[in-house]
């Protein structure tokens, strides 16, 4: 299998640490509010990559963290406490907030068919593994107290910035535009590990410690985690391009000076999604969840399909319309699937069979690339040489990895909002041609019949109706 390495930036043949046995660990959210899609877009590109390595023979063991204290409002060591942040807006308790967000959030993440981690712990539970590693880099030179906290030293190192392909001046906190200097550091790109509770009166989650009550830095707590539960080396550490720096970059520093040798071989992150203005965030525009778009009619699979449809490293732009064709395709994938089950005949056909599935696997193997192994399955649903037993099969090994409940859910109908996005292509299309643009007509025509669903003229005007198979 090739994966992409953010740590060497190509493309590597993956060779586990343990022949047989893959150990990964995947960034959590901050339970301090909902996840938006983007958010979401991020756990599925993990769930294809477990599930894609079980395909292949690998057993898995991954874990996650549930971040719930300690990380801050600028993604670095200014600002407040983003549980903090929850308290104030929601007028509840931090452990409140984090109880409910973290319930919402598995919601949403099984929505989408994502598999939970063997190992998902929370912030709060571990501390003890915390203070273990922070006093260790204390003595060991790393790591220095001052103004009440303890920070690590990058001056320590001699490739801190080895994940960010050196770019120092564009890293350093205190030269990133809106980010506060912390006056009590010896150099600003170095990260706190412990706070105490001298800057944050009333902080709820606090603890004792060698250097006096309060709570980990944001960073440490991934560190601790995976090294408590997987050990002191792991094969693959996965999270968003946002987690690259300053997240990643510190985690790698803590973690291999505390260990006194390399922690992670891969390093694998996903691209952003974006809205019409942007990267999605939770600050500006409607605030995207897979319940909300649920709520409005869409199927929470359907947007699993959209993000499979493009490569985890892309960027990939979310529209409205964008998740419409997406809706329609996946019904269409629905009624394909629901007719051949209706129709199974034939023996299994083992040397075509095995054809398909080498196909599927060999995409797969190619960097997770999930747009040409669902290539792979239209190729075997439309394919008149293969009998619906063997399609049925194929279709069933597919979803190991896919997840798109093919096979169990029911015909879906088109809804409203399905009705008015054709709709409005038919009348783009009338409008082409009283233009006598009969190039662009017949490309709105192609479009749609190529999401299955057939235009016909009439003398009442243009009707339409759903392929059948």
């Amino acid at each position: 299998m090739k994966l992409y390495n953010t740590l060497t930036r190509k493309i590597e043949e993956f060779i586990p640490i343990d022949k047989n046995h893959v150990k990964m660990y995947t960034c959590g959210p901050t339970v301090y509010h909902y996840a938006h899609i983007g958010n979401i877009r991020n756990y599925i590109g993990h769930d294809i990559l477990e599930k894609t390595l079980s395909y292949i023979g690998y057993s898995v063991t991954r874990a996650m963290n549930i971040t719930d204290v300690g990380h801050l409002t600028s993604d670095s060591d200014s600002g407040q406490d983003k549980m903090e942040v929850a308290k104030k807006r929601e007028h509840k308790s931090a452990l409140e907030i984090a109880k409910f967000y973290t319930k919402e959030f598995f919601h949403d993440f099984d929505l989408v068919n994502c598999k939970r981690p063997e190992i998902v712990s929370s912030a709060t539970e571990n501390i003890d593994i915390y203070i273990q590693i922070i006093e260790k880099l204390l003595q060991d030179g790393y790591a220095y107290l001052s103004g009440g906290n303890v920070y690590f030293d990058i001056s320590k190192l001699t490739d801190y910035y080895v994940l960010t392909n050196h770019q120092e001046d564009k890293m350093v906190v205190g030269v990133r535009e809106g980010v506060e200097v912390d006056t009590k550091k010896k150099n600003q790109a170095d990260f706190a590990l412990w706070f105490t509770t001298s800057k944050f009166e009333n902080h709820e989650l606090v603890w004792d410690s060698p250097w006096g009550k309060g709570y980990p830095g944001w960073h440490i707590e991934c560190s601790g985690i995976s090294i408590k539960y997987l050990g002191e080396t792991i094969d693959i550490h996965g999270g968003g391009v946002d987690n690259i720096f300053p997240h990643h970059t510190n985690e790698i520093a803590q973690s291999e000076a505390y260990l006194g040798h390399k922690w992670c071989n891969y390093w694998f992150h996903n691209e952003h999604l974006l809205d019409e203005s942007g990267k999605m965030s939770k600050s500006h525009g409607e605030f995207l969840t897979i319940s909300l778009l649920q709520k409005k009619g869409y199927h929470p699979l359907a947007y699993r399909l959209f993000c499979l449809s493009s490569h985890y490293r892309k960027q990939l732009v979310f529209s409205y319309n964008n998740l419409d064709r997406a809706e329609i395709t996946y019904k269409k994938l629905l009624r394909k699937v629901k007719m051949i089950q209706e129709n199974q005949e034939g023996e299994l056909q083992e040397q075509l069979y095995q054809q398909y599935q080498t196909h599927f696997q060999e995409a797969l193997e190619q960097d997770l690339n999930t747009a040409n192994a669902l290539t792979v399955l239209y190729d075997v649903l439309k394919e008149e040489t293969l009998n619906n037993t063997t399609k049925l099969a194929l279709i069933q090994n597919f979803e190991t990895v896919l997840s798109l409940d093919l096979l169990e859910r029911e015909e879906i109908e088109i809804d409203d909002d399905l009705k008015e996005y054709i709709m409005d292509k038919i009348e783009k299309r009338n409008q082409a041609k009283r233009e006598k643009n009969y190039s662009l007509a017949d490309h709105i025509r192609q479009e749609l019949l190529n999401e299955g669903i057939i235009l016909k003229d009439t003398k009442e005007g243009t009707l339409y109706e759903v392929e059948k198979g």
